[in-house]
């Protein structure tokens, strides 16, 4: 018997439809000579230290560190009954295929299962990227030897180890101490989460340290043959800071009234440029995210459950978890299909299809920078998004927008620049005239009757010529402030976590990280953002996230490197060598063993003052929304000057 081995019974479901296994048996699907049952996530889990030894279930700092001489990994109790019905399947089974998601996290729920039970039979790997029925019947002709993938599984279980080792060990040594001064609450900390609290706390410094400075600007209208324009002044470069704002109020003021006075403008010189826009890449993960919390206001695991549910649930996107847009050349025959099936499903797609062309092959074609996964794009199994639930909708378009993006030419316009001289100050106007709408006709605003107030425009300058004068036609000097950094909303913060190298000060550190490298994957990070806001380390107002007393304690009371976004990165490299084969999983595991000995036997002496109430230890409610202000208003941390904006 041929045993499929799937991570969730949806997936189960679809695979054997496809593989004739219809009849229902216990926790599985049947079939002629195949049988296709599924997992329910993990249905393992890392043993807790009391597993090892007893003496582990009351926490004492003499017992740190814990480090398990041979890992134990124990059954689900929630899930014992599916558990029991794989174990005995696997006993069964003459040949695996795992076909589990197509990630280290999937190749972990299922290589963990076949090695608690023993299986030592021969294993393929079903590498699905979607989940219709063509999609699947693709991958199930293309199995991969299942040594292929085996180093997916390693990474993986570092990842878990190390997790572990902080996890376990920092967390009970952080309590402990803070149970010493008299804070009675669990002080959670993680490998992923602490930087990521870091990014967020460091931000809300930036804001409440902000000094907010004046600078001024003037804005000129200028007239030629009956059109108005738009120029602004240009202060000399001695009176600007580094983002050239004016910070000089009287030669503001003097500039501004000898413009005023002065009847033209003369320009100096005309120039115009041809820019050509190449379509963005289709989304991964955590573009999208970025992209959702900024449009529509959506958290980040709110998207990535709405993506997961048009992935699997609706069928009509390909694998959502993925770290690259590009796309595999072998895939680009399939886009007349898709271009096909979409457009039969929604009519409102009929003014694109003239200016669509299958043949286009834009830059997202290139095998050499597509990663395990590909960009997220639509599925031949296309439906019209209006039936769709409304947050679905909204999301499937984007991603639909972004493939068909590929098949349509550059965005191209001219840029003009005018530069002026008036009573001896420096005047520039910048227009901008399209000239091929190209990708941008996929949008989804350019598919829609706009609503209300439409988004400005980029003006269009008159027909001008170089010595011509324009009429001065109004003057505004504008009495302005600089703004503080804004706060991180979940798109923000999880868009910094994929980019931490930018935010990394050391340049040694900043020099090894990869562009690639950040903190958690495209699976994980919306989970750790989640977690740190249920666990009360975060609140959410609107969009805005901001950390609570207790979590700017805990930043400042761990080690600096526990928290510090670099090294995470640098453990997420090493990851990457445990999958490529060129760091061995023993290796890793030991290097975390050795780090984590080192910083448990530095803070063991250390005080910690920890402000605020308990912070619970487990998901539920953030305790401190109601008691936010109160806290902050008292010293924990303080408020942002408000910067202010005069005579705009």
């Amino acid at each position: 018997m041929r045993l499929y081995l799937c991570e969730k019974p949806s997936q189960a479901k679809d695979i054997a439809k496809v593989l004739g296994a219809s009849r229902r048996g216990d926790g599985c699907w049947v079939g002629t000579g195949v049988t296709v049952t599924w997992c329910i996530g993990h249905l393992l889990e890392t043993a807790p230290p009391d597993a090892y030894d007893a003496r582990y279930k009351r926490w004492s700092l003499a017992d740190l560190p814990i480090i398990p001489a041979q890992w134990k990994m124990l059954v689900k109790p929630r899930t014992a009954a599916q558990f029991k019905a794989v174990k005995r399947l696997l006993g069964e089974a003459a040949e695996l295929v795992i076909a589990t998601d197509a990630d280290r996290e999937g190749e972990m729920i299922a290589r963990e299962l076949v090695e608690h039970c023993r299986y030592r039979g021969p294993i393929q790997r079903l590498w699905l990227s979607a989940l219709d029925d063509a999609s699947i019947r693709k991958a199930l002709a293309a199995l991969r030897p299942g040594a292929a993938t085996f180093n997916l599984y390693h990474s993986a279980l570092g990842r878990s180890r190390a997790d572990w080792l902080i996890g376990m060990n920092m967390s009970r040594l952080f309590t402990l101490l803070g149970r010493q001064s008299g804070y009675q609450g669990v002080l959670p900390v993680g490998r992923v989460q602490t930087p990521t609290l870091r990014l967020v706390v460091d931000r809300d410094r930036s804001i409440a340290d902000f000094v907010p400075v004046p600078f001024w600007a003037i804005d000129v209208q200028l007239r030629s043959a009956g059109e108005v324009f738009n120029a602004q002044w240009r202060a000399p470069d001695e009176l600007c800071d580094d983002q050239g704002r004016c910070l000089n109020q009287a030669f503001a003021q003097q500039a501004a009234a000898a413009i005023q006075a002065a009847p033209t403008a003369r320009l100096l010189t005309l120039t115009t440029e041809r820019v050509r826009e190449a379509a963005p890449l289709p989304f991964d993960l955590g573009t999208l995210q970025e992209l959702c919390s900024k449009k529509f206001g959506l958290g980040a695991q709110e998207t990535l459950d709405i993506a997961q549910a048009l992935y699997e649930t609706h069928k009509v996107i390909t694998y959502p978890r993925s770290d690259c847009g590009y796309l595999p050349l072998s895939q680009h025959a399939e886009a007349p299909a898709i271009l096909a099936a979409l457009g039969r499903a929604d009519p409102s797609l009929a003014p694109l299809q003239p200016h669509l062309q299958a043949q286009r092959r834009s830059r997202a074609w290139n095998d050499a920078k597509v990663s395990a996964h590909h960009g997220i794009i639509p599925t031949a199994a296309a439906l019209d998004p209006a039936r769709l639930p409304p947050k679905h909708k909204s999301v499937y378009v984007l991603i639909r927008a972004r493939y068909l993006a590929q098949f349509l030419p550059n965005h191209e316009y001219d840029r003009t620049q005018a530069d002026f001289d008036c009573a001896g100050q420096a005047l520039r106007a910048v227009g901008k005239q399209i000239v091929e709408p190209g990708w941008r006709r996929a949008l989804p605003e350019a598919l829609t009757p706009p609503k209300g107030r439409e988004a400005p425009v980029a003006q269009v300058l008159p027909a001008l010529h170089e010595g011509q004068l324009c009429e001065v036609a109004g003057v505004n000097l504008k009495d302005l402030w600089t703004q503080p950094p804004k706060p991180f909303t979940e798109g923000d913060l999880i868009k910094a976590m994929k980019n931490v190298a930018k935010l990394v000060d050391d340049p040694r550190l900043k020099q090894k990280l990869k562009d690639t490298t950040g903190i958690g994957t495209e699976a994980t990070r919306a989970g750790i953002i989640q977690g740190l806001l249920d666990r009360g380390y975060l609140v959410k107002q609107g969009k805005a996230l901001s950390a609570t007393p207790a979590a700017f304690s805990l930043i400042d009371a761990v080690p600096r490197a526990i928290a510090d976004p670099g090294t995470t990165a640098i453990w997420e490299q090493a990851l990457d060598m445990v999958q490529s084969g060129e760091m061995s999983l023993e290796a890793f595991v030991a290097k975390q063993s050795a780090w984590m000995s080192k910083q448990v036997e530095r803070c063991s002496g250390m005080s910690l003052r920890i402000s605020g109430p308990p912070v619970p230890a487990g998901r539920g409610g953030a305790p401190w929304k109601k008691k936010r202000k109160s806290s902050a208003t008292a010293g924990k941390r303080p408020r942002a000057t408000k910067a202010k904006k005069t005579g705009a």
